[in-house]
């Protein structure tokens, strides 16, 4: 291994910034435990001037959100010339837009739940579709302002235009049929699934809170499924990763109606900059598969490095 100046990019303004910090401060930690040398970046306005005084070999981007993961961040990146671990520019415009997922990978066969676009201020005239049903932003990620309209709720019917939720946060938002069942996800890595991890949130559902707050979700790795759910998680988890174009790791949410079967295996979302905390899914799958935590750092790595400088397929 030929040690590097590697610039990990982390912090930012989105919502999920208190993630990134964790997920660049052990990126961090482990690339200097393998003896290269590590400038850590806490993004702000004058990241284009860090970056080009610091001069990295790589920049190893453990942003979560918005500009760091959703082509913002990427597209100045290309223009400094400069290589980066994860997805390009337009994989990033695509995958952190739902709606824009939806119409990449359903026309393949890759089962996604329906829905449309709403205006935030039509549901507080009528429900855009049957109870229950689920709000979410068109571009967040970490479960960020997301919500379950059921009938026995508290939001109101209908719902309130006072009662807290995404609606007062965002302009327009995705509405989505609920699907009952089981939440699980699949790491990609490369050009391989590491497995399936089962999330059973100890109350309510795994939002924010329970992803990132120890103790109040159950992981558990690998996931007791059967083979054939196992085994269509991590073809679909491949099959979308390949489509949009990811490089180095991703990660695929499920919802899994275990009352049907295959069928009942929507995909959610695919995440182009998954978390890296000690508490993060892709580094829970890795170790499962014998990979330490500085291995699986050094992989992206390597991905990267091996990649022609200045292209990429996304």
């Amino acid at each position: 291994m030929t040690p590097l100046h590697i610039a990990v990019l982390m912090g930012g303004w989105s919502a999920e910034r208190p993630v990134s910090l964790m997920s660049g401060a052990g990126v961090a930690d482990a690339l200097e435990s393998l003896g290269h040398r590590v400038t850590r970046i806490d993004m702000d306005r004058d990241v284009a001037a860090r970056l080009a005084a610091a001069r990295p070999d790589l920049v190893f981007n453990a942003l979560h959100g918005s500009p760091g993961e959703d082509g913002t961040v990427q597209g100045l990146m290309d223009l400094m010339g400069l290589r980066y671990t994860h997805s390009g520019l337009a994989t990033s415009v695509i995958a952190i837009d739902k709606v824009l997922t939806k119409q990449a990978l359903v026309p393949h066969g890759v089962p996604m739940p329906g829905g449309r676009i709403v205006r935030s201020a039509d549901i507080h005239q009528a429900d855009p579709l049957a109870r229950p049903y689920v709000l979410k932003p068109v571009n967040e990620g970490s479960s960020v302002g997301v919500a379950i309209v059921t009938e026995d709720g508290n939001y109101g019917n209908p719902i309130a235009p006072d009662a807290k939720g995404p609606w007062q946060e965002f302009a327009e938002l995705l509405a989505e049929p609920y699907i009952r069942g089981r939440e699980l996800t699949t790491a990609v890595l490369g050009d391989r699934a590491l497995g399936v991890t089962e999330l059973i949130p100890k109350n309510g559902w795994y939002d924010f809170d329970a992803k990132y707050t120890d103790g109040l979700t159950e992981h558990v790795c690998p996931a007791r499924i059967p083979d054939e759910i196992a085994d269509a998680c991590k073809t679909l988890a491949l099959e979308a990763h390949r489509l949009l174009g990811c490089e180095g790791t991703s990660r695929s949410d499920f919802r899994w109606d275990d009352e049907r079967g295959v069928d009942g295996l929507f995909l959610l979302e695919v995440n182009t900059q998954p978390g890296m905390t000690p508490l993060s899914l892709v580094p829970e799958q890795a170790r499962h598969i014998g990979m330490s935590y500085a291995e699986l750092v050094q992989a992206i790595v390597d991905e990267a490095m091996r990649r022609p400088h200045g292209e990429r397929p996304g």
